[in-house]
């Protein structure tokens, strides 16, 4: 199964590369989308849609999971009870939160542990959530995970400020993140729409994989010379204990940086913890490959493009109190804030985010704004949903999409199929840019969120 969804993907994949050439041109434009003149995309870390957004009135959720097959074991095998949950942070051990022998079937989580606690990190890396997804059957998520039945887990999100934030304005309940596995490749798809390339990458970062498409020994990078799971700057910052030839090279890519100063669009990418790592003192929950633009040539450290774009979070804080943002910003949660399993929890990460927003719709920003606040994949949560076929890459699983903005449609769940690449294509549309690649020149641009008549 897994081999013919590669198949067929790759000769989708094939098509469209062949039919780019002739539509490498600005999407046309939207009328009324130019009364939009700050889009402001806040991107969080590894929750499904299921996870947070099952329970969510009138989204595609959990209660519409009841016939999902149940999941099995590498072998095809059904659970008869789903396996302990394990705790990955702590060597794989049981976690005693959780009751053994749970059924074979997605659970409430917050009677074990609760949105406030942390709980134990899961695979989530570009061949394991190929697996997981099965040819579409989304039926081995406990199977290829290192935290077992952990990934069942759902919440009742509704006592958050985020879910209130969904019921006003629109949430997306069939946006994918972009491509198959962890934070590293689908931050590069938010900017670029790309794969990075490491060619001649040390022995011990190439994954093998065997005829069957199974991984055999698991890596950073493809054997065709991918960088695909976590990598980090070679310009920095980056952890000191790595040496050069264990950093990811510089890339040189066009990426919506390129895009936007090529028109005078002014940009940023504002960072929690930035200034900190920049100076080599970087807290212990900056994560050096959150941070895409730092991989580029053009934006490394130490070149104008940098100086001029690649920002910390102080500097968003005080362009919100002072009413003046670039056009386009992109930021980056600290680790605290970013709701990532292993090292935070979810209620922080959206009080915090829920505060920027409230900063914002206080400040003379607002009466133009777009707020797009999304997740960079799942995080190895199983989701009933199968993701489309599109390319080799993904997409992968879903994940929750907020638009927030007077110009959002409101108390609107839109059903429309997206991907990360659509907040590309937003741009892309708003400022009448070329597309990066084929897969933002094919995807929808979130604009069927928007009530732009008003």
């Amino acid at each position: 199964m897994f081999r013919a969804r590669m198949t067929q993907a790759v000769s989708v994949l094939a098509l469209s590369l062949a039919a780019f050439g002739a539509r490498a041109e600005a999407p046309k434009p939207v009328p009324g989308l130019d009364k939009i003149n700050h889009i402001i995309v806040i991107y969080l870390e590894n929750r499904g849609f299921d996870n947070l957004y099952g329970m969510f009135p009138g989204a595609n959720g959990v209660a519409n999971a009841k016939d999902s097959p149940k999941q099995v074991d590498k072998d095809g095998k059904p659970y008869d009870t789903l396996p302990p949950v394990l705790n990955s942070n702590v060597k794989y051990a049981v976690d005693s939160r959780f009751p053994v022998n749970l059924p074979n079937a997605p659970y409430r989580a917050e009677p074990y542990a609760g949105l406030n606690q942390v709980t134990g990190d899961a695979w989530h890396r570009f061949y394991q959530e190929q697996y997981q997804i099965d040819g579409g059957k989304m039926d081995k998520f406990v199977a290829w995970s290192d935290a077992s039945s952990l990934v069942m887990g759902y919440y009742d999100n509704s006592k958050s400020p985020m879910w209130d934030y969904a019921k006003k304005y629109a949430l997306a309940d069939n946006f994918f993140h972009a491509v198959f596995g962890g934070s590293f490749l689908n931050h590069f798809y938010l900017v670029c729409a790309c794969a990075p390339t490491w060619p001649n990458a040390p022995a011990e970062y190439v994954a093998q994989v065997d005829d069957k498409g199974t991984i055999t020994k698991d890596g950073a990078v493809t054997p065709d010379g991918y960088a695909v799971n976590t990598s980090q700057p070679v310009n920095g910052p980056h952890a000191a204990s790595l040496d050069e030839k264990h950093l990811l090279p510089a890339q040189d890519m066009p990426h919506i940086g390129d895009r936007l100063d090529a028109k005078n669009i002014d940009w940023a990418w504002y960072s929690g913890g930035w200034d900190d790592a920049v100076a080599g003192k970087p807290d212990s929950d900056f994560q050096f490959h959150h941070q895409p633009f730092a991989m580029f040539k053009d934006t490394a450290l130490g070149t104008p493009g940098a100086k001029a774009h690649l920002k910390d979070e102080d500097d968003l804080v005080e362009g919100i109190v002072k009413g003046e943002l670039p056009p386009v910003v992109f930021f980056k949660p600290i680790g605290e804030d970013n709701e990532h399993p292993g090292y935070t929890n979810v209620n922080t990460g959206e009080h915090h985010t829920a505060d920027l927003i409230k900063m914002i719709e206080k400040s003379p920003l607002w009466k133009d704004s777009l707020i797009v606040v999304t997740y960079d994949e799942n995080g190895g949560m199983w989701d009933h949903v199968a993701p489309p076929v599109v390319d080799k890459w993904g997409p992968g699983t879903r994940v929750p999409t907020l638009i927030i903005s007077p110009f959002a449609k409101r108390g609107f769940v839109d059903h429309t199929q997206y991907d990360t690449t659509s907040i590309l294509k937003l741009i892309e549309t708003r400022y009448g840019l070329e597309p990066l690649a084929t897969r933002d020149a094919a995807v929808a641009d979130l604009t069927n969120a928007l009530d732009l008549a008003q």
